[in-house]
């Protein structure tokens, strides 16, 4: 779904599919009304950024997991593999994943003040564990650029204050 997490089996991969084609419908709509009325980069570039991860993360679901073989951290997907892909439309995998491992200490080298029920099973503390894409960042990028600039989203549609 995001991060790496996994949402309903395959049911809910294509009800994600569809929310995504949904979003992607109406991010489209929105995007060229926002164009056509000039409302400025703070309301255009964080929706094309949200759009641009959504239409990714569709592409994905919808056509690698018909033209790549399954990969993991030892095998390389193969294109076009002969046997054929390794699941069927709209049950693909997002690609281009990223693991940013920004803290990583044992409970051995954590200061005495730091709490217990932080350390994994294994006894020890990773920040930002998620694993997750491009498409992802994208999103994630344009809603706290839309969160910055939500003024400019509160603005739209009103009329323009006279002088």
């Amino acid at each position: 779904m995001a991060f790496g997490m996994e949402f309903g089996g395959a049911l809910g991969k294509i009800l994600l599919s569809l929310f995504r084609l949904g979003l992607i419908v109406f991010l489209g709509y929105l995007l060229s009304r926002y164009i056509r009325e000039n409302s400025g980069p703070g309301v255009i570039i964080p929706l094309s950024l949200i759009m641009a991860g959504a239409l990714g993360n569709m592409i994905d679901s919808t056509f690698y997991g018909l033209l790549f073989s399954a990969s993991d951290f030892e095998t390389v997907a193969r294109m076009f593999p002969p046997e054929g892909g390794y699941d069927g439309f709209l049950h693909g995998r997002v690609v281009d994943m990223l693991y940013v491992e920004l803290v990583n200490f044992s409970r051995e080298q954590a200061p005495s003040w730091f709490p217990d029920f932080l350390f994994g099973p294994d006894g020890h503390f990773v920040f930002f564990r998620p694993v997750f894409n491009l498409a992802d960042a994208a999103i994630t990028c344009g809603v706290v650029l839309g969160l910055l600039f939500r003024r400019q989203f509160q603005s739209l549609g009103q009329p323009a204050a006279q002088d």
